[in-house]
């Protein structure tokens, strides 16, 4: 006789293994390592930036011996001289040169670069996008594609070695940049202000100079800040556009051209001190400037992604 079948009992559904709830400490722990290795890394990154600097600033006040026998020593004597010894070989004349230009070129591209960005921010017309695309390819454009045909253009204006002509190309050179910039800024400001400012019979200039030209500000500065950097360290141009074409044409040579040129008048007779000091003059303005409105960079760079 075959065995009695055993009734088997159903089988249970399997239950969901219960979650393990994340304690608040564990992703403390994550965020304190998050932040541990950002703050390394931004210190590690800060000392590759100041140490040498800080390096170039020292070494101005040492002797060519001390140079020579160690670099990263300390100075044996505090003294200015070797800055008067480079502002007499030639770094004030430079230096002059590119606050002129520098003094022109920035407001004017500032003023350029704010209108058309307002313009194409602001108005529809046949043909808008596609200068926005064509300000925007300047920008994709390399200087060094352009420096022949540059060159003649310019010669044939007669305007080689003249302020003007380098303060023309700086402006035409940094445009791309700034109508890019200004327009995303222009777009985000509020339509309701302009619509008010057009009821109440302002005209197309007024509106813009004393309305919307206010509000962009942070803006403003940015890129303002970002052309004068821009402007202040060109080298390419200037040595194309700035050299004498005549013995009596006068050398108006900017700042990155009289640092090459004060390095190649030492010849052998070097005076490394006097170099020193002459790239810690070029630099120094143009580090207050940036620390004076870091904060209005910042804000500028930032407020049109928060409105």
């Amino acid at each position: 006789m075959s065995a009695p079948l055993k009734e088997t009992a159903p089988a249970r559904p399997e239950r969901p293994a219960a979650k393990v709830p994340v304690r608040p400490g564990d992703r403390r722990g994550e965020g304190v390592v998050l932040n541990v290795f950002s703050h390394g890394f931004l210190a590690l990154w800060g000392l590759l930036i100041v140490l040498p600097l800080l390096w170039l600033v020292l070494s101005s006040f040492k002797t060519d011996t001390q140079i020579g026998g160690s670099a990263f020593g300390w100075p044996r004597h505090w003294s200015l001289d070797v800055f008067e010894r480079a502002w007499d070989k030639g770094i004030g004349d430079y230096f002059l040169n590119t606050v002129i230009v520098l003094v022109f070129s920035v407001p004017l591209t500032m003023l350029f670069g704010s209108m058309a960005a307002y313009v194409l921010a602001r108005y529809r017309f046949w043909g808008n996008r596609l200068l926005y695309y064509f300000f925007v390819a300047g920008a994709m454009f390399p200087v060094f594609l352009a420096l022949v045909p540059l060159f003649f253009m310019v010669k044939r204006l007669d305007m080689l070695n003249t302020y003007q002509g380098l303060i023309l190309v700086y402006i035409a050179y940094s445009m791309p940049f700034t109508v890019f910039f200004m327009h995303a800024f222009f777009r985000t400001l509020p339509t309701a202000v302009f619509e008010a400012a057009v009821l109440d019979g302002a005209s197309h200039t007024r509106t813009f100079f004393q309305v919307m030209l206010p509000m962009a500000k942070p803006g403003l500065i940015s890129v303002g800040i970002f052309n004068t950097l821009g402007q202040w360290n060109q080298f390419i141009l200037p040595t194309v556009l700035m050299q004498p074409q005549s013995g009596d044409d006068p050398e108006r040579y900017v700042l990155t051209q009289g640092l090459i040129q004060l390095q190649q008048q030492q010849g052998y007779a070097s005076d490394l001190p006097v170099l020193f000091a002459g790239v810690t003059i070029a630099m120094v303005p143009m580090l207050v400037v940036y620390l004076s409105f870091q904060r209005q960079v910042q804000a500028g760079l930032t407020s049109a992604t928060l409105k």
